[in-house]
């Protein structure tokens, strides 16, 4: 994420600091406070504190908006969870340094946590490498192994048949029609595994370039769930397609089964997943476009958008369907 600049800390999040402030070792204390980019459901800050034992820098996460402040407590418990139980695994997520899920000390619902290395990166320069490496992290995600007690929820579908808005301006309307058919049956009979739910690149920080290219983060573990693999390629597979263009996402699936990933063995199965995600963002997916925006994708225009998310559900029908 980028930074949109230092902030006045005692402009609407006094409350926050004093609570950071209460949590850090004697001495340490926040010195500084900057505004990230590219987050569309909280906004987030990276902190830097100085004094006695500090851990030198933490990132803040804060529900804002009315819709997520009213579902604090279950994200941010989910996340402050979820942080806990990949502390223990090869997971590269933040370390989880204090919750307040119900905004009891802080102006808004927030969650600290350590600050992780690399960036976020979404040009189409090096997409390739980048999604083969994204592959295989999803695979080590997915093998993360949990007890009935630190098993997450079970899924929850992002869209339906009765909610998808088609494109008012497609040449192709008969097209949706199917894609929509696809998703109006039972979701088929899966193996569920641990699911980030929503891993796309705007999620994953990179560092390091060619041969040394690595990830460093994986962030934003809010919606953690219990599903089919699928489902988690589906989601970063259509991310892939408005990012790169419809042959992006198709790949990615390929590469998950590369690095040793399983998914649905019938075709229409399959399809069922990666329409469910892919419907989900129609008409013009601007909702993910916003944060990507941010961080220097001018291009993905609406029209743009809408465009590649028609053109990946033709590709996904002319492979599965």
């Amino acid at each position: 994420m980028g930074t949109i600049g230092t902030e006045n800390p005692d402009q609407g999040w006094a409350n926050t600091r004093a609570w950071v402030d209460t949590g850090l070792p004697d001495g340490a204390r926040v010195v500084a406070a900057e505004r990230l980019r590219g987050g569309w459901t909280s906004q987030m800050r990276r902190l830097s504190i100085a004094g006695g034992e500090a851990p030198g820098r933490l990132v803040l996460r804060s529900f804002v908006k009315p819709f997520f402040v009213r579902h604090a407590e279950g994200l941010l418990t989910r996340e402050a969870d979820i942080l806990t139980l990949l502390g223990g695994t090869e997971i590269p997520a933040a370390t989880l340094h204090g919750v307040d899920a119900t905004a009891t000390h802080c102006d808004h619902p927030s969650l600290l946590m350590s600050l992780l290395p690399g960036d976020v990166r979404l040009s189409d320069e090096g997409a390739g490498p980048r999604a083969e490496l994204l592959a295989g992290q999803l695979v080590r995600i997915h093998r993360v192994q949990v007890t009935a007690q630190t098993r997450p929820r079970t899924y929850e579908a992002w869209t339906a048949p009765d909610r998808v808005r088609v494109p008012e301006a497609t040449a192709r309307p008969e097209l949706w029609r199917r894609a929509v058919d696809v998703i109006r049956r039972d979701a088929p009979e899966h193996r569920p595994r641990f699911l980030h739910r929503d891993f796309h690149p705007g999620n994953v920080l990179f560092d390091g370039e060619g041969d040394s290219l690595r990830i460093t983060g994986v962030v934003d573990w809010v919606e953690t769930s219990w599903g089919p693999a699928d489902l988690d390629v589906a989601h970063c597979s259509t991310a892939l397609a408005l990012l790169h263009g419809a042959g992006s996402g198709m790949a990615f699936a390929d590469a998950y089964l590369a690095a040793g990933g399983l998914l649905a063995q019938e075709p229409g199965d399959h399809l069922y997943w990666r329409l469910l995600d892919a419907l989900a963002f129609a008409p013009d997916a601007e909702k993910v476009a916003g944060p990507w925006r941010e961080l220097g994708r001018d291009d993905l225009t609406p029209e743009l958008l809408t465009r590649r998310l028609e053109e990946y559900v033709r590709e996904l029908f002319l492979r599965y369907g």
